[in-house]
């Protein structure tokens, strides 16, 4: 088992390992894949491009965004849409996506291979859509652009999420991220109490739990017990019983100098797709040195 992510955080006392956290999964793709590439065909191929990113990268945590995989599965898997799409509920499209046997079975070999490659020299941490942005998406997936959003589909999400987890206990991670919608206000505020089953099996396999914000802040700071990190703007961190990632993307690369860190904070920035490899290492360069 690897260390947990909450011991690499920074805290009141010691900056920690983590002072640079990156969203390089679209930029590193098309760079080392080209446009319309796919690392995830097969296990062999995502672990080839997994090791060529992180070398060209080298970020403090290691991040693997399993909503690629989905999405590349689905690609290639079309005829499962309509077993999704069988029954209204909500829930039904991504209940049913997540209980697909080969996605589980290409997950579990990656990961094997990725903690093999970086051999507990850095972090591995499991990127996933939150449960309400998850949910989301299998409805859009399956024709449901105006699915009617429900709290307790979420709930569910949250369950199906959690059970999919357990077929990769024995995974070396040291953390998930949930990534919420950048425009996710309409939905409105975010209930983190609805994603307690996903908080539950990390907290029970010794996972740390981190957050990445969307454009709806949490309508309760979670407990320190909950959640390990949070990731979003300054302003929406205030009072945040965790660690806090500063989200510095806009102003990264904008030429703009990045904000000092204070304490239990470390620095998150998404990599533009397009954004010019020479900028991106000098930028990266830049966090480290600030």
């Amino acid at each position: 088992m690897s260390s947990s992510l909450a011991d690499l955080l920074p805290d009141a006392s010691e900056p920690g390992r983590i002072r640079v956290w990156l969203k390089s999964a679209e930029y590193t793709t098309r760079l080392l894949t080209g446009d319309g590439g796919d690392p995830w065909q097969t296990p062999a191929l995502y672990l080839a491009y997994f090791s060529q990113a992180h070398g060209l990268l080298r970020p403090d945590v290691a991040v693997v965004e399993v909503s690629g995989l989905y999405a590349s599965w689905l690609a290639r898997h079309p005829a499962y849409l309509d077993e999704m799409g069988a029954k209204r509920r909500f829930a039904f499209p991504i209940r049913k996506l997540l209980e697909a046997e080969e996605p589980r079975a290409i997950l579990a070999e990656v990961l094997d291979g990725v903690a093999g490659y970086l051999r507990g020299q850095v972090p591995l941490v499991l990127a996933l859509p939150s449960p309400r942005h998850w949910v989301q998406i299998a409805n859009r997936a399956v024709g449901r652009e105006e699915a009617e959003f429900d709290a307790d589909g979420v709930e569910d999400c949250a369950m199906y999420m959690a059970d999919m987890l357990r077929s990769v206990s024995q995974a070396k991670l040291a953390g998930l991220l949930l990534e919420e919608l950048p425009d996710d206000a309409d939905c409105g505020p975010l209930d983190i109490e609805r994603y307690r089953p996903l908080i539950n099996v990390a907290r029970h396999y010794r996972w740390g739990v981190s957050i990445l914000l969307g454009s709806a802040p949490p309508a309760a700071m979670p407990s320190a017990t909950d959640v390990d990190a949070l990731i979003g703007a300054a302003s929406d961190l205030a009072g945040a019983p965790c660690a806090t990632g500063i989200d510095v993307s806009d102003a990264l690369w904008a030429g703009e100098a990045p904000p000092p860190l204070g304490a239990r904070q470390f620095y998150f920035a998404r990599i533009p797709k397009t954004q010019h490899p020479e900028q991106v290492l000098e930028s990266i360069a830049l966090l480290r040195s600030a």
